[in-house]
């Protein structure tokens, strides 16, 4: 989906001043200053300087002082579309392939010393790139150099044919688990087999197809690797608290002396093209019959980019659209949808039903619904407001990009990786802003009007009737190239002129300062706690809204979730669309949800735009119009959407899950959105009801991130100050019912790929820096981090899954305890007596000194990373307001986290962590698993849901 941003509440000069400076002398010998870019006032854009290697990496630094930490993100100009055709996979192999160890960097220790450090770190692939990022205190930059220059130049010494399998097999469950064991999964990799030309590289999915991945041996990977992760088709970014020239100081050392790797040309762009309409469909363990038609059109950045994205925005992109009108508001569709997603070689113009089975869900009358749709824009044309929504919200969202410096140095790699010019915001903002009604009706006349397109149908089991259209298309049987990759030219393995087995040391550990907070309270007493920013021109409030499903009976389960929706439709002045609108216009975002403890209003908006958007606040918070159409449309979405629920592994685990812990009887154990049955009985007069419970000023209490100060933002907020109504009591909780440990249960579901495992136990309810705390620190190195013991087990040692980690959750009343991982199917039992032994284990024996100095370091150094974005410092200030903290609990936390002693903590495994008071529960396919199960010991129940 394209990312929209806004343009009202800035200076009409949003292209910056891009200016270049000579390279200084005393710069490190071989690096270049290529560029230097600075803005001043109202312009929009990312400052940064950018330099080249001589062996051809490009460096970008971003300098931003305003939190202790740094981001650093290696972006390799290599995705699956360097692939070729029955090679597919090794981009994304290599994704993980390259956090198992280097020359000089042991196994997993990747992950152990950016964890220990505070750290983050993460690798993604796409059809055009690779990268590898990580944010990190600021002491710890040097370490993060050192790293990732290792894996770049030094990680073919340290490969073996062990880690290749164990990574092989890793990608399998994570292909398992997003692609096979979801619905839907496989239709991306399904269409995009029509949609391209066979040997086009994205004609194969990035995760590989199976039988590529099994073909593929050490040397191809080895090939692949030295073909395409040279410095010379890398991008090194750092964005964050650094001083420049020491920075390029260490970048010059730790990357300078690595080869440059083959020559890599830019890819060939041609324009995809279609010779006829290709229909083609597939059965899957569905609810809802989707319908998904798409358009080649153009490749990203091209001229037409912009005018394309516009025009699926009028199309359907959301409620102001012609789609939301034709299918969704009508009933015929629970949901629908275009959008116009570019990549480096092409885009295409995507359009998508959900078709609602109470209208019959056949794709035939969705389609031409959806080319209906379609003939009306061409006769309605392009409105002054369509052109003028769309261009604010690009501008507004390009502003609140810019919010965290991950966030900007994704923008500045991006830009470079793929126009070799870091600083594109500008040119962006110029392209949609420039965008005509005529440029938007030309490109819909030549991509669009009458032009063939790939229609595919995705339907229930045994539903072949309800597609669109006959198969007209059959995937050609694959080719396979016979080497992994074309043009390898090897270059010498260098011989490093330092010792790089040293880990560099950090630096002086950062200061942390604490946002500083104001508390303060509106003319009805509604409490606001709030902070000031100056980074962006933005205001992020939340109100929240002490009950949400916990005020509920059990019987009127999801009610709480019927109502927030009904509060994002209609008022009495406006209509939903009316409303959308002129939010949309501001570029602001206002938005009601419910959850198990409270129900929550969210407001995101320019500050420029803040007092307008207050208003439709007010109008949408006091004045909601609860029209039965809209009650009627929604009701049928959330019962449709539950239906589709009912075919998620994952769903169905974690509803099995709370149902063993809590019970029918307790809202803790009946999920927060209902039920089939309890959602089916809510009436309009129902949600009338809960809204006057629940939407009083008693129940209120704000926080507020912006770039105001405590009376500016009050004085915004005094739109609240005429709300009344008193506080809702919250009613007595019902009996938990006698837990049943030392069980299995099983939840069928047949033909699952993968078999999702759920071990755990009620426990302890939320408190900052007591028992809960202190077990959240215990359990860290058990399930905790990506390191820990369950999942260097599950994941790096076996392969049985993805990923598995434990932790502990708790509430104002109640808490849990769960350990959790999706494995293959065929390991199910395998898998669970791995998790009981690491659990058993640590429950016995504790934690080891070395995992205690690892917690400690860990936790204690990530407290740096905590305060940066808006969202992270109204989730610190909403803790302290609900439950009612000092200011300085945070540092209270790091005091307990840096003198806890190991026996205190292996004393709390013991208490917290007996598996015979645990209840084991698998979701899978029963006929499958259940008789290894059986040999466990464990009596064995099956639910039904």
């Amino acid at each position: 989906m394209k990312k929209w941003i806004l343009a009202a509440a800035v200076s009409a000069a949003l292209m910056g001043c891009a200016g270049q400076q000579q390279a200084e002398t005393s710069l490190p010998e071989g690096v270049t200053l290529l560029e230097t870019v600075s803005f001043s006032g109202e312009q929009v854009g990312i400052p940064y300087r950018k330099y080249q290697l001589a062996n051809g990496l490009t460096v970008i630094l971003h300098e931003d002082h305003s939190d202790p930490l740094v981001h650093v993100d290696v972006t390799y100009h290599v995705g699956s579309g360097r692939e070729l055709e029955g090679r597919s996979g090794f981009a994304h192999l290599f994704e993980h392939m390259m956090f198992q160890g280097s020359q000089n960097v042991g196994d997993e220790q990747h992950f152990k010393m950016v964890t220990e450090a505070g750290g983050t770190l993460n690798g993604t692939t796409n059809t055009d790139r690779t990268n590898y990022f990580e944010t990190v205190p600021n002491n710890q930059l040097e370490k993060m150099l050192w790293l990732e220059s290792d894996r770049m130049g030094f990680f073919l010494p340290a490969l073996t044919e062990e880690k290749f399998e164990v990574q092989r097999e890793t990608v399998k469950n994570e292909r398992a688990q997003r692609v096979d064991n979801r619905p839907y999964g496989r239709m991306g990799e399904r269409f995009n087999q029509a949609f391209y030309p066979q040997g086009h590289p994205y004609s194969w999915p990035v995760i590989g197809w199976p039988e590529d991945l099994n073909r593929a041996d050490v040397e191809d990977v080895k090939h692949f690797f030295q073909r395409w992760y040279g410095p010379n088709n890398a991008t090194l970014t750092i964005g964050g608290d650094f001083d420049e020239m020491q920075v390029l100081a260490w970048v010059n050392k730790y990357f300078g002396e690595i080869p440059s790797g083959p020559k890599v040309d830019a890819p060939k762009k041609e324009l995809v093209t279609l010779d006829e309409t290709l229909y083609l469909s597939m059965e899957d363990r569905v609810h809802l019959p989707l319908l998904r038609i798409g358009m080649p059109t153009v490749y990203a950045r091209h001229e037409d980019e912009a005018a394309l994205d516009l025009l699926s925005n009028i199309l359907g992109g959301g409620k102001t659209s012609l789609f939301y009108k034709n299918l969704v508001k009508d009933g015929l569709a629970v949901q629908a949808g275009v959008n116009h997603p570019c990549q480096e070689l092409a885009c295409q113009f995507s359009m998508y039903a959900l078709a609602n089975p109470a209208r019959g869900g056949n794709l035939a009358e969705v389609e031409q619904a959806m080319r209906d749709s379609i003939k009306e824009f061409e006769k309605r044309g392009v409105t002054d407001d369509d052109l003028e929504k769309v261009k604010v919200n690009f501008e507004a969202g390009t502003i609140f990009g810019l919010q965290s410096v991950q966030g900007k140095v994704a923008s500045l790699a991006f830009n470079e990786t793929f126009s070799n010019n870091p600083n594109m915001i500008g040119f962006d903002l110029s392209r949609y802003a420039n965008v005509t009604k005529e440029d938007v009706m030309r490109v819909f006349n030549k991509y669009i009007k009458d032009k063939p397109m790939v229609v595919m149908s995705i339907v229930p089991q045994g539903q072949t009737q309800l597609i669109a259209k006959a198969d007209n298309f059959v995937a050609p049987a694959e080719k396979v190239a016979s080497v992994a990759v074309e043009e390898l030219t090897l270059t010498p393995q260098v011989v490093s002129s330092f010792d790089r087995s040293v880990i560099p040391a950090a630096g002086p550990a950062p200061v942390l300062t604490m946002p500083e907070l104001w508390k303060g309270k509106l003319a009805n007493d509604i409490e606001v706690i709030g902070t000031q920013t100056s980074e962006t021109p933005t205001v992020e409030i939340v109100v929240y809204l002490n009950g949400g499903h916990r005020l509920l009976d059990v019987s009127q389960a999801g009610l709480a979730g019927m109502t927030a929706a009904m509060m994002n439709e209609s008022s009495l002045k406006r209509s939903s669309e009316e409303l959308t609108q002129a939010l949309e216009m501001l570029g602001s975002n206002v938005s009601f949800s419910a959850s198990g403890y409270q129900s929550q209003l969210k407001i995101s908006s320019l500050t420029a735009n803040l007092d307008k958007t207050m208003a439709i606040v007010q109008e949408k918070l006091f004045d909601p119009g609860f029209k039965p159409a809209d009650f009627e449309r929604v009701k049928q979405q959330k019962l449709q959407h539950l239906q589709r629920e009912l075919t998620e592994p994952n769903y169905l685990a974690n509803t099995a899950f709370s149902g063993l812990l809590y019970g029918d009887k307790s809202p803790f154990g009946v999920s927060s959105g209902g039920s089939l049955e309890t959602v089916s009985a809510i009436t309009l007069d129902d949600v009338k009801a809960f809204y006057k419970q629940q939407y009083t000023a008693g129940n209120a209490q704000v926080v507020a991130v912006g770039n105001l100060n405590e009376t500016q933002m009050l004085a915004k907020l005094s739109t609240l100050a005429s709300w009344n109504g008193a506080a809702t009591p919250l009613p007595e909780l019902a009996e938990l019912p006698e837990f049943q440990g030392g069980k299995v249960f099983i939840v069928d579901k047949p033909d699952a790929a993968q078999s999702v495992i759920k071990i755990g136990k009620r426990a302890l309810p939320f408190d900052a820096t007591g028992e809960y705390f202190e077990s959240y620190l215990m359990n860290y190195p058990l399930g905790g981090a990506f390191n820990s013991r369950i999942n260097l087990n599950l994941r790096e040692d076996k392969g049985y899954t993805y990923g598995a980690r434990s932790y502990f959750s708790g509430g104002p009343e109640q808490g849990y305890y769960q350990a959790t991982a999706s494995v293959r199917s065929d390991v199910t039992t395998k898998a669970l007596i791995e998790f009981i032994k690491e659990i058993n284990t640590f429950q016995e024996s504790g934690m080891t000194d070395k995992e205690l100095d690892f917690m400690k370091s860990s936790i204690s150094q990530s407290k740096a990373l905590d305060y940066e974005t808006p969202y992270q410092k109204a989730g610190l200030m909403r803790n302290i307001q609900r439950y009612n903290l000092d200011d300085n609990y945070s540092e209270k936390q790091s005091e307990i986290t840096n003198s806890i002693g190991r026996n205190e903590l292996n004393k709390l495994a013991k208490e917290q962590l007996n598996i015979d008071d645990m209840v084991i529960l698998v979701v899978g396919d029963r006929a499958k698993i259940e008789s290894e199960l059986s040999t466990l010991g464990y009596p064995i129940e099956i639910l039904q849901l």
